[in-house]
């Protein structure tokens, strides 16, 4: 089964989301060839619990914060998305980390918090262009993973999706190639094996983002070892993610 995330990023208001779900979990028809979550912003995610009630439509958020409780001003815990209506978290986006100043580090904590609260993790990575035109994509992909994922056990693995989303590709209107595509999916379940082992690296949900839309998803799902897609602008058209659904 394909798991087709979308991510909203900073878009729609709670009436926005209202609107799009009704007729989204109208139409959407679940079969056993996707598996659909929706992550939005904070502050949709109660609108949207209610609304998916009833649905095969998974419930994600876009951020988490590594502290449990406290005087975190503007933070939200992962015990407060669970109870949301959360199932899991995207971690470790490009957006996070270029425009936030999001480490390794402290993306290890938040996988960690997120477990601990029960939460699935789709946890980001990704080369520049830079690293990509110098034949980096290998060692890159090789770091962020292992900082990423230190201190876990395998078994925790079972909760972690691996998103493969090229920087350059990401908001930019240019794809990775099948091959290219093809290559970091074998370079990361490389890594998996390595760490853990040849089980965990067979097994590990391995999905691609990056300016997907209705003319290459069903391309880019072919390709061998990817195990779905996170869609980012194109989800925000209820039509167009329908389509490209049904596309897969």
């Amino acid at each position: 089964m394909k798991k087709i995330i979308a991510n909203f990023k900073m878009n729609q208001t709670q009436s926005e989301t209202k609107r799009y779900l009704m007729s989204f979990a109208s139409r959407f028809k679940q079969n056993d060839k996707v598996e659909v979550t929706l992550c939005l912003p904070f502050t949709n995610l109660a609108i949207a619990d209610l609304l998916l009630q009833n649905t095969q439509i998974k419930l994600g958020a876009q951020n988490i914060s590594e502290f449990d409780s406290g005087s975190y001003t503007g933070e939200v815990s992962g015990s407060m998305l669970k109870e949301a209506g959360v199932e899991m978290v995207i971690i470790g986006h490009s957006e996070r980390r270029q425009k936030f100043k999001e480490s390794n580090k402290l993306i290890n904590r938040k996988i960690k918090a997120a477990l601990k609260n029960g939460l699935g993790v789709i946890l980001c990575v990704g080369e520049s262009l830079a690293e990509k035109n110098t034949l980096k994509t290998l060692e890159s992909l090789r770091f962020q993973i292992e900082e990423a994922l230190k201190g876990l056990y395998e078994n925790e693995l079972e909760k972690i999706i691996i998103a493969y989303e090229p920087i350059w590709a990401i908001g930019t209107g240019k794809n990775a190639t099948a091959r290219e595509v093809e290559y970091a999916v074998k370079v990361i379940r490389k890594v998996i094996e390595d760490d853990f082992s040849a089980k965990a690296g067979k097994d590990i949900n391995i999905i691609y983002g990056g300016s997907l839309n209705v003319r290459n998803i069903s391309t880019i799902m072919r390709v061998k070892g990817i195990d779905g897609a996170l869609v980012g602008g194109a989800s925000l058209d209820e039509n167009v993610f329908l389509n490209m659904i049904g596309l897969i």
